[in-house]
């Protein structure tokens, strides 16, 4: 894959990330809330909103709570709706991932809620909770098998550069069927470095802290449209 078919997705939480991510007409945007704990499925009003906003599309994150990827039955049960509204919204595609409280792959799980993805024509994305397996070379033969479009990746480091060998194999594993984005760390610093491990996509956040709010309120980011621009700069 060249540089200029490579794939741009922004990790946001807000409108105003997104809309950030649709001036600068990025491939896709994967929508959160609470980015601080990994992520969670967002509002539908928040989904809704970016489903409407030209040259990008919006990928939801389906996670219902923080912590493990073993989900109980009513867990997933939410997870299903999410789905479904998320479609009725307008999202393009959705994010999950579901494992065995051993740590393997939940297949069953994994394939009833992409068969409820697929049935609204939208892609899915097995994010990072990859990156917590045991066995990653059999994990992904069966994310291939399952038909997932692309999986998210550090290559089971804490960021993607640190992961870049493992990342380096999975691409090839992978062999074209089913796209492999890296995510966690990248910026203009190290976009280069990952492109040349041949992936189909790099994943990050576009976003700054300005401020920690009192009474544990969390932290107020602002979009970093300069990051998205740095990182654009090295696909040409």
């Amino acid at each position: 894959m060249s540089n200029s078919m490579l794939e741009l997705e922004a990790c946001v939480e807000s409108l105003e990330e997104a809309k950030v991510a649709s001036i600068h007409k990025l491939k896709r945007v994967e929508l959160c809330s609470a980015l601080d704990v990994g992520g969670l499925t967002p509002s539908m009003g928040l989904i809704e909103a970016c489903a409407s906003l030209p040259f990008v599309e919006t990928h939801v994150l389906i996670r219902p709570r923080p912590g493990n990827f073993a989900y109980s039955s009513s867990e997933l049960e939410l997870m299903k709706r999410d789905i479904e509204m998320s479609a009725e919204k307008g999202a393009k595609g959705v994010v999950l991932g579901v494992l065995e409280k051993s740590g393997m792959l939940n297949l069953k799980a994994n394939q009833e809620l992409l068969q409820i993805s697929k049935s609204f024509g939208m892609e899915a994305t097995f994010h990072r909770a990859f990156d917590v397996v045991e066995d990653p070379e059999s994990v992904l033969d069966q994310l291939i098998e399952l038909d997932f479009d692309r999986l998210l990746t550090s290559g089971q480091a804490r960021t993607a550069i640190d992961g870049i060998e493992v990342i380096k194999g999975l691409v090839q594993q992978g062999d074209g069927k089913i796209q492999i984005m890296a995510g966690s760390g990248v910026n203009a610093g190290n976009a280069g470095e990952l492109i040349q491990t041949g992936v189909d996509a790099l994943h990050f956040s576009i976003r700054k802290p300005i401020r920690q709010e009192k009474l544990g309120m969390g932290t107020t980011y602002e979009p970093d449209a300069r990051k998205l621009i740095g990182i654009q700069s090295m696909l040409k």
